[in-house]
């Protein structure tokens, strides 16, 4: 499945496929931002399968230098796919997690459910 522009909740989304390379440095986050500015989106939806394993372990830097990209850019990502189990394991991945949820740039949510509630909060809140 290739990827697709989807408008979700009033904004225009870039869905990456789950089956595309992984991703495994800053140049990759780089090159999604450019193609989801490329098709005019205000927000990614990457699914956790292409994350390579070493984006959950913060020690590598990581998800750090991608999600810093993404706020530095401008454009909202939605990490899709569920990583409670990883976050059990880590508290430093827990609260990364948790603090990115938080402060609205970045989010890690479970499932296509959880992302349509999070953009339908967004837009009665503006």
């Amino acid at each position: 499945m290739p990827n697709q522009v989807q408008e979700l909740h009033g904004k225009r989304a870039l869905v990456y496929a789950a089956d595309g390379p992984l991703l495994r440095k800053g140049q990759d986050a780089s090159d999604l931002i450019s193609e989801a500015r490329s098709a005019d989106a205000t927000i990614a939806v990457l699914p956790t399968a292409r994350l390579d394993p070493a984006f959950f372990d913060l020690k590598t830097g990581i998800a750090g230098e991608m999600v810093q990209k993404f706020v530095n850019y401008g454009l909202k990502v939605a990490i899709v796919g569920d990583t409670s189990e990883l976050a059990a394991k880590s508290k430093a991945l827990h609260d990364f997690i948790y603090e990115s949820n938080r402060r609205g740039s970045v989010w890690f949510l479970t499932n296509q459910q959880e992302l349509d509630e999070r953009l339908s909060r967004d837009a009665v809140a503006k």
